[in-house]
């Protein structure tokens, strides 16, 4: 499937840029700019671009600019969207850390809404803030909150998660509420990757799988690591997987980046990137078991 990932680079002189992304040399490539795999959209675009090479599916368009919450550069490339959406050959949308801005969100979906029958959307990081805020969660093919941005999306009165209220604690004991809200005050998605120590695979509000192994600990401590995991589950949903089985296999894929790769809390994501094929491979075959 044809998919477009967009996103910022916290550079407030990075241009507007669209183009196939490719991994080379330990750098994203997108129109001829090298970019720094760290976490945030660079390290989501490049683990989709290194996946989807893995499984011999065309790499897909990235389309960046720079912002370090200004919301400048977000605000351009929302108007980008709107401005050549028709243009645009797309049937998947992954969007990732872009301001907060219900305006501009409503003028994308609506676009998108507008030019295509059943788009398949994904959201993460302050898209996904964005796409709760505006009231149009249920538009949505796929949120992957971890547990406090799942608080968020259970709290139906907080714009932001850092406002999120007190009495919906960090506690993944409690998953099952925190889901049960945010589905009965139409918060979510229709599907839900929530992403922590387990992860929990979520349709219509009903938790279809959890994945809580293989386990390598410092994987937690890793800036990124929902980033590749948002990435991996976009990459197979562009092979065609549908979205409950692309989450279950990119929740084992990313635990197995940690077994194979064996980081400590000082590697950044960018240095389990060789590891990504054979942790496909394992991911894969484990799947094929189950």
């Amino acid at each position: 499937m044809s998919w477009l990932i967009a996103g910022t680079v916290p550079d407030e002189n990075f241009p507007l840029v669209q183009g196939k992304g490719e991994v080379k040399d330990g750098l994203l490539y997108v129109a001829d700019r090298s970019i720094r795999i760290a976490r945030g959209t660079p390290a989501l675009a490049a683990f989709v671009c290194q996946a989807a090479l893995e499984m011999n599916v065309q790499s897909p368009e990235v389309l960046l600019t720079g912002d370090t919450g200004k919301g400048e550069g977000s605000r351009k490339l929302y108007a980008h969207l709107v401005q050549n959406m028709n243009s645009l050959e797309f049937r998947g949308f992954t969007f990732h850390y872009l301001l907060p801005d219900v305006y501009w969100h409503n003028q994308v979906l609506w676009a998108i809404q507008k030019k295509l029958d059943k788009p398949c959307l994904v959201a993460d990081a302050g898209f996904m803030y964005v796409a709760k805020m505006s009231g149009f969660a249920e538009d949505y093919d796929l949120f992957t909150p971890d547990i406090g941005e799942m608080c968020f999306l259970a709290d139906e009165t907080a714009p932001h998660p850092f406002y999120t209220r007190g009495f919906l604690l960090e506690d993944e004991t409690r998953v099952d509420e925190y889901i049960d809200r945010a589905y009965a005050e139409k918060s979510a998605a229709r599907h839900l990757m929530v992403k922590g120590s387990s992860d929990y695979v979520v349709q219509d509000g009903r938790i279809l799988s959890t994945v809580s192994r293989p386990c390598w600990e410092a994987m937690e401590a890793i800036g990124g690591t929902g980033d590749s995991l948002t990435g991996i589950i976009t990459a197979l949903l562009m092979a065609g997987q549908n979205i409950p089985d692309a989450c279950v296999t990119a929740a084992l894929v990313n635990r197995y980046l940690g077994v194979l790769g064996r980081p400590s809390p000082a590697n950044s994501i960018a240095d389990l990137l060789p590891y990504l094929g054979q942790a496909m491979q394992e991911a894969m075959t484990e799947v094929q078991n189950i």
